[in-house]
């Protein structure tokens, strides 16, 4: 019975996850985008407009090109699927979710990519100029932030001994003094640099720009219609507000629940909610006040954001 009870529990607690980021994901783009309005002096849209556009773009035709593979229907749905896994096995309203033994980082970093790299397939099976630009530099910037990345995890790893995420983030809790020593503040640095460049946020790229000669990502999703572009916009917005989940529990660890319980899950849920939305907010901001950076000025951009990762590992090693 206790099994049962436990399998119930830890289903129970996956697929509250799941659903929290699948919902508030969009509300996070609301969000920043209500944020920038009203710091820019408009009024802009509701915060849950994202929502009415899922909800708009899922009642239309699906159409697709001729000369596309099964890849391109299937990058929609490989995109939502691994931030779905990623969600389920994260701690992110508990230090302790299901499956949490096999949430390392690392192999949580290539769940993640592998959606990227679906949609960059998917934008080079279009055959169209605009899909090959977009796919070409998206995988030269992932080039360019992932070793940034994995240095950054590798710095984390050290001190705590573990690449386990739930670990890294009890660790956390247990021993605040871990939290703000250098290496970890040089590594989360680290890491927030890779978000924005994973993200397609400012200054890498502009969300909110549809000029061909500049996007990044919206180059490869140009021949989504219906369904399809509702899943790739929904995927998008759950591997920020993921990212985002991650870094503010790496940062501060507090209001995630540490033991099992209803009541415990709720209240890290409302603070992941929280924290989360504040650290959008910082993130809107900042992007009111930044210019989008010439394509060839970003890897100066990710070249600092890897110095900091090795300063962090080797820091990690000399006080170790």
């Amino acid at each position: 019975m206790n099994g049962a009870a436990g399998t119930v529990a830890a289903v129970v607690v996956a697929g509250g996850q799941i659903a929290a980021v699948a919902i508030g994901a969009p509300l996070l783009v609301g969000v920043m985008r209500t944020v920038r309005c009203r710091v820019e002096g408009r009024v802009g849209p509701p915060v849950g407009q994202p929502l009415r556009d899922l909800r708009k773009l899922f009642t239309k035709q699906r159409m697709r090109p001729d000369q596309s593979s099964w890849v391109f229907g299937a990058a929609p749905v490989v995109l939502v699927a691994t931030a779905a896994v990623v969600a389920a096995i994260a701690p992110l309203a508990t230090a302790r979710p299901p499956l949490g033994q096999t949430a390392d980082f690392f192999a949580i970093v290539f769940v993640l990519l592998l959606g990227s790299v679906f949609l960059a397939l998917a934008a080079l099976d279009t055959g169209t100029p605009f899909g090959g630009m977009g796919s070409s530099r998206a995988m030269t910037i992932g080039a360019l932030a992932e070793p940034a990345l994995l240095v950054a995890i590798l710095a984390m790893a050290i001190p705590a001994r573990t690449s386990n995420l739930p670990a890294l983030v009890r660790i956390g809790l247990s021993h605040p003094q871990l939290i703000a020593s250098p290496e970890r503040i040089l590594a989360l640095v680290s890491f927030f640099v890779v978000i924005l460049a994973e993200t397609g946020r400012l200054p890498v790229d502009n969300p909110s720009t549809h000029l061909e000669l500049t996007m990044i990502h919206e180059a490869m999703v140009l021949e989504y219609a219906g369904p399809d572009l509702a899943l790739v916009t929904l995927g998008e917005s759950m591997r920020l507000a993921l990212l985002l989940g991650l870094l503010v529990n790496l940062v501060a660890p507090w209001g995630i629940a540490e033991r099992p319980g209803a009541a415990a899950f709720v209240v890290g849920l409302g603070a992941l909610a929280l924290k989360v939305g504040v650290a959008g907010t910082a993130i809107a901001v900042f992007e009111v006040f930044t210019a989008k950076l010439r394509l060839f000025r970003l890897p100066e951009l990710l070249a600092g954001g890897f110095v900091l990762a090795v300063a962090a590992a080797v820091t990690a090693l000399v006080v170790r």
